[in-house]
This record gives C-alpha cells, structure tokens and sequence, in this order.
C-alpha cells in the first residue's frame, strides 16, 4: 500500500512538473506572440465606428485610416523585435545607456516621418500637425518598449533558471559518480602494491607516496564538492596523480609534464581536468608499442590551454572499466553546461596518438 501510495505521488509530481513548465514550451511563445499581434492588427477593424451616414469620400478616408494604422502597427512590430533581440541584450545588458536611448529616439523619429509621408498619401487633404503624432503614439511606442524589454528580461530569466536547475543536476551526478567511484580500483590497489614493496626495501620514498596519496585522497573527499576550486589546487591534484603513476611505471613509460606558466589564482570547476589525464593512463599503457604520455597545462590572457597526449593501439579493444570515474562524455557535458562557448574541445588521432586540446575561457 505505501508502495503504490509513492507511486501514486511520483506521477502526480510528474505532471504537475510538467504542467509548471509549460510556459516555457515553444508553441506556446510563437502561440501568444501570433496572438498579440493579431489583436493588435485588428483592433482597427474590429472597434470601427458605426457610420450613420456615408458621404462620398468617407470610405476613402476610413480605408486610409486603416492603412495608415496597418504600417504603424508594423513599424511597432519591428520595433518589439527590434528591443528584445539587438538593442537590449547588446546595449541595456552592455549598460550602453545613452546610445541605447539615442537609438530609440532616431526610431520614434523615423516613425514620425514616415507617418507625415503615408497620413498624406493615404489621407490627402486633411491636416495632420506633429503635435497629433506625439500624442497619439508616445503612449503606444512607450508600451511597445516596455512590452518587448518585460518579454526579453523573463525570458533571459527563466533560461537563467532552467541553466542553473541543469548545473545543480549535473552537478549532483558528478558528486554522485565520484562517492560511487572515487578513482579506479585498479589504480589504488597498484598504488598500495607498490607502497607494501617500497616498504619492504626500506626506500626513502614510502613516505612522501604517502603524503602524495593522502592529499590525493583529501582532495577528492573534501574539497570536490566545492563549485569551484583554485586552478593552483586542481594543479597540485594532478601532480599527485601523475607522480604516483610515474611510482607504478617507473621508467618503462616516458611521461613528460609541463605546468611551467600556470597563474594559479585562476578559480576552476573541481575535478575538472582529472578525466582527461586519467584517460590517457587508462588508454595509453598496457600492451602498446613505444608507449608515451605528454601533458602540457598553461594559462595566458584568462585562456587556459591543456594538452594530452598518449600513443594507442589501434588493435588494442577497448575494456571499459564501471569504476573509472566520470568519463569523458560526462566530462564534456559538464564542459557544455559550465563554459558553453567559452571553451573549445578538440580530440583527435594521429599516427597512433591521441591528442585532447581543450581551451577554456577563465574569465
């Protein structure tokens, strides 16, 4: 009975999840916009006045009135458009606000011109003063502008919710993938070999493995859950990474590092670069001809550049391990969602290497 009363609950929330996120649908926008417009452009014919009497030129005039409403209501069409896609988000969200109202001034003007333009083509005869113009649609140009400024800022805002609802879940799922599988089982019970060996010689450098291991371990447990971490950290993460791998290989795999031209200070994503040079241990040793691994990490002007590379076997199958960690497709997923085109991903292969470039905007 509970379990079908939490079933029942589930589906409930589900559609009522669903529900809640309806406006956000795109038939709905394109729906309300057909909507507004259509009021708006039929406002004229739909409140016309009851004509008692018709003289010869009254229809003539009323069709011109009607014109005349039918491309001022197009000038406001464009100009909803207008603010929402190019003047605010380059120029209100650029806090240019002078030119910004400069530009809206030029519009109302252009507006005025070419209703002077079409009033006597459409109505000829009749006096249209400026003053008429100003009243009649400063009003309309006003809501127009404050319309279209309200539509973008709640859209921006909604997609502002929606990103950070997606980020705090990708967020989870990584928390989630690093408390299931911290890092590879195999990795750590090679460590510890190694270690128990060291030990039994006697060698000078169980202790600072241990030290290595131990920050290692710290990192992951305590610091990970962090949003963001400094790049000096991440760094130093990686450096105990790689130093217990060169302790496991010894010299039977050339590994060349060069975080030389780091700026440290910069804040990053924890556990952001790991999967990559992980990747590279995980695929470049094993039975592979003249294996190597090259990792190259430098900032400059805010860009962050790191480069992996290990050689391959293009024979060698693959054996995908359940505990290795996040994986490269969430890693770029989390790229995707944190950065979005603030970075550049680039995997290769060339000549039995396999190459990771990835460039990140940290500003």
């Amino acid at each position: 009975m509970v379990e079908k009363n939490s079933e029942l609950r589930g589906i409930i929330w589900y559609f009522v999840g669903m529900r809640s996120q309806w406006y956000s649908k795109k038939w709905v926008g394109l729906s309300l916009h057909l909507l507004f417009w259509l009021i708006l452009f039929g406002a004229p014919y739909l409140l016309q006045p009851v004509w008692k009497g018709r003289p010869a030129d009254v229809g003539i005039k009323r069709e011109g009135f009607y014109y005349l409403l039918f491309f001022n209501n197009l000038f406001r069409l464009l100009l909803f458009y207008c603010n929402a896609y190019i003047l605010l988000p380059r120029l209100v969200y650029g806090r240019k606000y002078l030119l910004y109202g400069l530009i809206l001034l030029a519009f109302f003007g252009s507006m005025f011109l070419v209703d002077q333009a079409l009033f006597h083509y459409f109505l000829p005869g009749l006096e249209h003063h400026a003053w008429n113009f100003v009243v009649f649609n400063i009003l309309p140009f006003s809501f127009i502008v404050i319309a279209s400024a309200a539509y973008r800022i709640i859209r921006d805002r909604i997609k502002e919710r929606e990103l950070a609802k997606e980020k705090e879940m990708e967020f989870l799922k990584t928390e989630l993938a690093f408390l299931r599988s911290q890092v590879s089982p195999h990795f750590m019970f090679n460590v510890l070999n190694n270690m128990v060996a060291l030990a039994r010689k006697g060698s000078d450098q169980l202790e600072p493995s241990l030290i290595k291991l131990s920050s290692l371990l710290r990192y992951m447990l305590y610091e990970s859950d962090q949003e963001t971490v400094p790049l000096q950290k991440e760094i130093d993460y990686l450096n105990s990474y790689i130093d217990l791998q060169r302790q496991r290989f010894g010299k039977k795999i050339p590994i060349t590092v060069d975080f030389t031209g780091v700026d440290g200070s910069y804040e990053i994503p924890a556990m952001l670069l790991i999967p990559f040079v992980e990747n590279a241990f995980k695929h470049g040793t094993g039975f592979i001809r003249d294996p190597q691994i090259y990792i190259s990490l430098k900032t400059l002007d805010g860009q962050l550049e790191l480069i992996v590379r290990n050689r391959y076997s293009p024979d060698q199958l693959e054996v995908k391990d359940k505990a290795s960690g996040i994986g490269l497709p969430n890693t770029i997923r989390r790229l995707n969602l944190l950065f979005g085109k603030k970075h550049d991903l680039a995997i290769s292969k060339e000549d039995d290497w396999y190459i990771v470039v990835l460039k990140l905007s940290l500003t």
